[in-house]
């Protein structure tokens, strides 16, 4: 299957919401806050979802979209293939004037993510994988890293990353059952399933029901063409057929420790159900 056309025209898009989005950082950005407890929400977020929506519409009209700041109406579930967009993934450390924000943009064949890309517009570092075109990072200056993840197969060795934002009592109660030491704090889920890919980190565990699909497909997509895994706390496999929440929380490794994870991790979770 060739989708360059679809890497090429989501990089491109990728990089003009993230030039979008810097034009606001440190501007004193006004905070809404979603119905529930969905976050918040900025203008750079509606503004970045609005462009690469458009963007996406005009490129590929036949496709379905689904993005994190658009009502959804349920209208992509008819198409075979799907782009899931975050466009702002991180908008906490966006508002908070920290690095760990970035655009994702994501292609789902069938129940497939293929296409990935992950912009972080505070480095200008680029994540993309496609079919033909396997796991790579490429850097501000044009440097280019091949994506592999680590072969670290003991969880004592394990270095885990976690949310920069939402370090909960429960997430703390999987680090003790892991016996995990090494910890690094990062906001996007996309920049932490990237750390895994280039293998400077091996796992990363969100123990609740609040990530979406837009939060996995791209990021999936370079994770697993990297070697690494992605799964459910029960082990099963994202369904993008599904219902819009991870109501069963995402493990992401490296693959190698991802079984080891799932079994010490079974009496916390009976059922692969976070707590509430």
């Amino acid at each position: 299957m060739n989708l360059d056309r679809e890497l090429e025209v989501a990089v491109a898009l990728a990089r003009e919401a993230a030039a979008l989005i810097r034009r606001y950082s440190g501007a004193g950005i006004g905070v809404d806050y979603k119905p529930g407890d969905e976050g918040p929400v900025t203008r750079a977020d509606r503004e970045a979802s609005d462009l690469i929506v458009a963007g996406l519409t005009r490129a590929f009209p036949g496709d379905g979209v689904l993005s994190e700041e658009v009502p959804d109406d349920g209208g992509w579930r008819a198409a075979e293939r799907v782009w899931m967009i975050d466009p702002l993934d991180g908008t906490s450390d966006f508002i908070r004037g920290l690095p760990g924000f970035a655009v994702m943009i994501g292609l789902v064949v069938g129940t497939e993510p293929l296409v990935g890309v992950v912009l972080q517009p505070s480095t200008g570092r680029l994540l993309t994988a496609a079919p033909g075109h396997p796991g790579e990072r490429v850097e501000e200056d044009g440097r280019r890293q091949a994506l592999q993840v680590s072969a670290v197969a003991d969880l004592s060795a394990v270095r885990w990353v976690v949310s920069a934002s939402h370090h909960s009592e429960t997430i703390e109660r999987v680090r003790e059952q892991l016996g995990v030491t090494d910890e690094m704090k990062v906001g996007s889920v996309g920049l932490k399933l990237g750390l895994i890919a280039a293998a400077e980190r091996d796992l990363y565990v969100n123990p609740a029901s609040k990530t979406s699909l837009w939060d996995c497909a791209a990021p999936e997509a370079i994770l697993r063409s990297a070697g690494g895994r992605l799964s459910d706390l029960a082990g099963g496999r994202i369904d993008y057929r599904g219902e819009l929440k991870n109501r069963r929380g995402l493990v992401a490794s490296n693959g190698a420790v991802h079984e080891l994870v799932l079994e010490r991790l079974r009496p916390m979770f009976p059922g692969g159900l976070p707590p509430g």
